[in-house]
């Protein structure tokens, strides 16, 4: 089994500022000690890093991609758009959307990013690989066509499919978004296609507080193609695993795509500061593991995982590792130091039967027709 990992050093190097957490300091907002977004580099550098250290990086393909060309950005991104941001960046950054800060430069990096991203999916479109992970930074799935949001400058798995739409080497996508924020960019843009299957996973009024709702299923002819899966707070490992395997898992096996992209966030883990989930290391290998026997099963094994949120930068490379582990098969471990503790912090047998009645609903509204 070939697993290709796309990165690249100057991802790193995106750079916000002018924050405290969420908000721009200023005012009664102190400027805080480290500066900036909790969309910083270091999750991503140190899951790089931990891949190193325990030799798993040796079982990778390890390589990066050009940047996504102009041409590729604009089957997702209006021109008008685009060369607002190209000059912005030029001109020494700025923000153009909601908490999307950017520094000089800032449109060539998120276009590499994007790069990563159609990296990715090509070389398992093309059989250079038999799956694959992008490292991309800035992250993509909140962006809309003419407005970054929410850390993502650009529609990164968008950008992807719809460039290997016109390439001719896919018809049919699904993408399965478990990052802990709803995936309203990545579903604005496919919303009434019947061509892209999105999937969403997440917190239920996170971010953004005004989308994904359950009954919001496609229009058009993408009636249907559309699944919003709003899980309460407090959700755990139990409930993942039971959503992905009750709704997730059959809805896509139903969609029966070319190819399967997911959309990797760890922010539903169970340290993260921007959300109250209680995810694991052991929750993110499980579901990796579920997506990819499914894709064995219905698409050659085609998947394509790209890195989304997630922030904490001390669990962020446990995460990332377990389910790089299982995508390549590679033997090389790093044991979640915190499984015990993230363990005994799950929600109780009471809890669980709420959640579970909460995912029979949305089974009976998603998979009754």
């Amino acid at each position: 089994m070939t697993t290709a990992f796309f990165w690249d050093e100057r991802c790193f190097w995106h750079g916000g500022g002018n924050y405290a957490f969420t908000l721009p300091f200023g005012g009664l907002v102190q400027p805080m000690a480290a500066g900036g977004l909790p969309e910083n580099p270091e999750t991503k550098r140190r899951l790089k890093n931990l891949i190193e250290v325990t030799g798993l990086i040796g079982d990778l393909d390890a390589r990066s991609a050009p940047s996504a060309s102009w041409e590729d950005l604009a089957w997702v991104h209006p021109e008008a758009f685009l060369n607002e941001f190209k000059a912005l960046s030029d001109a020494g950054g700025g923000e153009m959307g909601l908490r999307t800060p950017f520094a000089q430069g800032g449109f060539e990096l998120a276009a590499l990013s994007a790069g990563l991203a159609k990296g990715a999916l090509y070389s398992v479109l093309k059989g250079e690989a038999d799956n694959a992970y992008a490292l991309s930074r800035p992250p993509g799935h909140h962006c809309l066509p003419e407005f970054p949001n929410g850390f993502c400058l650009l529609a990164n798995i968008a950008i992807a499919i719809e460039a290997a739409l016109a390439d001719g080497l896919t018809r049919r996508v699904a993408v399965l978004d478990w990052d802990v924020h709803h995936g309203n960019g990545t579903e604005a843009i496919f919303y009434d296609r019947a061509d892209v299957l999105t999937v969403s996973i997440h917190q239920e009024h996170n971010y953004p507080i005004d989308s994904g709702d359950a009954t919001d299923q496609g229009g058009g002819e993408g009636q249907g193609c559309n699944i919003n899966l709003p899980l309460p707070p407090g959700a755990g490992h139990r409930a993942y695993i039971e959503v992905m395997e009750r709704i997730a898992i059959p809805a896509i096996r139903r969609y029966e795509p070319d190819v399967i992209i997911v959309a990797c966030g760890y922010d539903a883990a169970a340290i993260d500061p921007l959300s109250r989930m209680l995810a694991t290391a052991q929750t993110f290998r499980e579901m990796t593991a579920m997506t990819r026997d499914l894709a064995d099963d219905i698409c050659q094994g085609r998947l394509v995982l790209v890195h989304e949120g997630g922030y904490s930068e001390v669990y962020v490379p446990f995460c990332g590792h377990a389910v790089l582990e299982e995508l390549s098969g590679s033997s090389a471990t790093a044991p979640d130091p915190f499984a015990e503790t993230f363990e005994a912090r799950q929600p109780s047998a009471a809890f669980d039967r709420f959640a579970s009645g909460l995912i029979g609903d949305l089974a009976q509204l998603h998979l009754s027709k």
